[in-house]
């Protein structure tokens, strides 16, 4: 229908369920060669916009995509396999999800458990734990305070248990106490202006400056490309000359208003297999040397570097 791979490709999924669609209806001397293919393609398009993603196009690099939009992508390859009899396992899969793209979610999974399947949820989200149909609470705290069944049973029969702190927030007893009135800030702000890196509509966005701000929106709005591709690259390659691109802008304004920019994702903080949280916060340099400095040590000569790992 004219257009190349490299035009398909480009397409997002909703404009390409429209150009398969189109193509399906085709009768030309191709027919018998593509109805065939356009069939399978139809329907696996149709799972990636059913997990709430008709926005991305086909060929965007798995790389940028959000945790969210990954494992939705991974769940639609899924309801493409349309098998039975399984066991499905998923870690959190709510994490950075708007309620919006939550209840996309939820239907996904109980489309999974309506063909024949099993699915088990490790979750804290109050909306997955109401759709379930069993929940198993593990508790009562963390660590060496943890590892007991609490509650188990329908959502309805955790609200009851009286033990279950879980059950305590689902009825509303106990909620998340959001402070006594919002701190004003100190009056400064930056600005970034003209902002179109992705999906950004060239847009022009104020962040007051001495409070806790939140962007928030549905998965793949433009959040993270705002905040980390543009702004966090931004800052650092003006505070610290970092070699990293920010996402396309015009200019930010306020910089004078600060003096430097910490980020803290979620990229692996290892340096090497032996790290450890007591040697990223550097707490075990300071425990070698207590080590070091005691008159055993000092008597066979040893120093630091003798109790590294």
């Amino acid at each position: 229908a004219g257009k190349s791979i490299a035009d398909v490709v480009d397409l997002s999924i909703e404009e390409c369920q429209g150009y398969l669609a189109e193509l399906a209806t085709q009768k030309n001397v191709a027919s018998a060669v593509v109805i065939p293919i356009v069939k399978e393609m139809i329907k696996r398009i149709k799972h990636l916009s059913d997990v709430g993603l008709p926005y991305l196009n086909l060929d965007r690099s798995l790389a940028t995509v959000s945790g969210g939009e990954a494992q939705r992508i991974r769940l639609s390859t899924q309801l493409a396999a349309g098998l039975s009899g399984l066991i499905y396992i998923l870690d959190e899969p709510s994490i950075g999800l708007h309620p919006k793209d939550n209840d996309q979610l939820i239907a996904t999974l109980k489309t999974l458990r309506d063909a024949g399947n099993t699915v088990i949820v490790v979750e804290h989200d109050k909306s997955l734990m109401e759709a379930a149909y069993y929940i198993i609470d593990v508790g009562p705290g963390a660590g060496e305070y943890g590892g007991e069944i609490v509650a188990a049973g329908t959502p309805g029969q955790i609200k009851k248990d009286t033990h279950s702190i879980t059950g305590r927030y689902l009825k509303g007893e106990e909620k998340i106490n959001t402070g006594a009135k919002p701190r004003k800030g100190n009056g400064q702000s930056l600005k970034i202006i003209g902002a179109k890196a992705n999906n950004l509509k060239n847009i022009d966005v104020s962040i007051p400056l001495g409070t806790l701000t939140c962007f928030t929106g549905v998965s793949g709005s433009g959040k993270s490309t705002l905040v980390i591709d543009i702004l966090g690259k931004a800052l650092d390659s003006y505070f610290y000359r970092a070699h990293s691109v920010p996402g396309e802008h015009e200019t930010i304004t306020g910089l004078d208003n600060i003096d430097k920019v910490i980020t803290i994702d979620q990229t692996p903080i290892g340096r090497t297999p032996r790290s450890n949280p007591a040697t990223y916060t550097g707490l075990f340099t300071l425990i070698r040397d207590v080590f070091a400095e005691l008159p055993e040590a000092k008597m066979r000569g040893m120093n630091a570097g003798t109790f590294s790992f």
